[in-house]
């Protein structure tokens, strides 16, 4: 594993997946970006399966995650992810039976954890709740955690940096990263990895997506400073809010 957090670029906005996926892979299939993925909704299956296979055609690793909270939509998403080819399997509600499907199949398992609902997914729980939730899926042999961190309305910049911090998996922190703020946060705690969509078709970091991709992965690669160890980043504070407010406002962004 690289000792900087590995970008996941999923080719989705709002949650679903990009109608000109294909077209747009082809525009970015050069960056250094090792990691491709999209959901499990729109895309009709033979479009999926050819998207996966001409990811893994040009060298790059690939993901599906799966928004789902039912045992039988996780069940569907599992299948779909084995039948297209997929090397990994994010979210979905953890259960024995999804899990047994990605283990046969050779299918890298990332859960969500804590309590994820609507779509765009909102996350609630603590972080204290979600470490007791990823020490049992350690337990249960899954190959790591997808935490929708910044789907949180409570403190998700510490929420994030305690759950890095003590979870025994590899984390993949999914969902709404679209400012340099956000990734001060994952440079400074490190998870394995993260996922960047909606940001990318907003162009939260530049233009053409190609040049974005590159941009990202060369400041996820830059030292840190040392006030950006102690986690004490130079960006201006928010002001105090409510938790209703602050599920308010989350539920207004997109996610990747």
């Amino acid at each position: 594993m690289e000792d900087f957090p590995q970008l996941i670029v999923m080719l989705t906005h709002n949650d679903l997946t990009i109608p000109d996926a294909e077209a747009v892979f082809e525009q970015c299939r050069n960056s250094p970006a090792a990691w491709f993925g999209f959901k499990e909704e729109p895309l009709p299956l033979e479009q999926m399966k050819a998207l996966c296979h001409r990811m893994k055609d040009c060298g790059k690793h690939t993901t599906l995650e799966v928004v789902a909270y039912s045992e039988e939509e996780g069940l569907e998403g599992a299948l779909l992810a084995v039948e297209c080819g997929f090397e990994m399997m994010m979210g979905t509600k953890y259960s024995p039976a999804i899990h047994a499907i990605c283990k046969k199949a050779g299918l890298k398992y990332m859960p969500f954890v804590g309590r994820v609902e609507e779509r765009p997914s909102i996350l609630y729980g603590s972080a204290l709740e979600m470490l007791e939730e990823a020490r049992a899926l350690a337990e249960a042999g899954v190959d790591g955690i997808d935490l929708l961190g910044y789907r949180s309305p409570e403190d998700a910049d510490l929420l994030i940096r305690e759950f890095v911090a003590h979870c025994p998996l590899p984390v993949c922190v999914a969902g709404s990263i679209n400012d340099y703020g956000r990734l001060d946060t994952l440079r400074a705690c490190r998870p394995w990895a993260f996922t960047i969509g909606s940001a990318f078709f907003e162009n939260h970091f530049g233009g053409p997506i190609n040049e974005q991709i590159e941009t990202v992965c060369q400041y996820m690669q830059t030292p840190l400073t040392n006030t950006e160890n102690t986690g004490d980043t130079a960006r201006p504070a928010a002001k105090d809010k409510s938790a209703e407010d602050r599920a308010a406002e989350t539920k207004k962004e997109t996610t990747c």
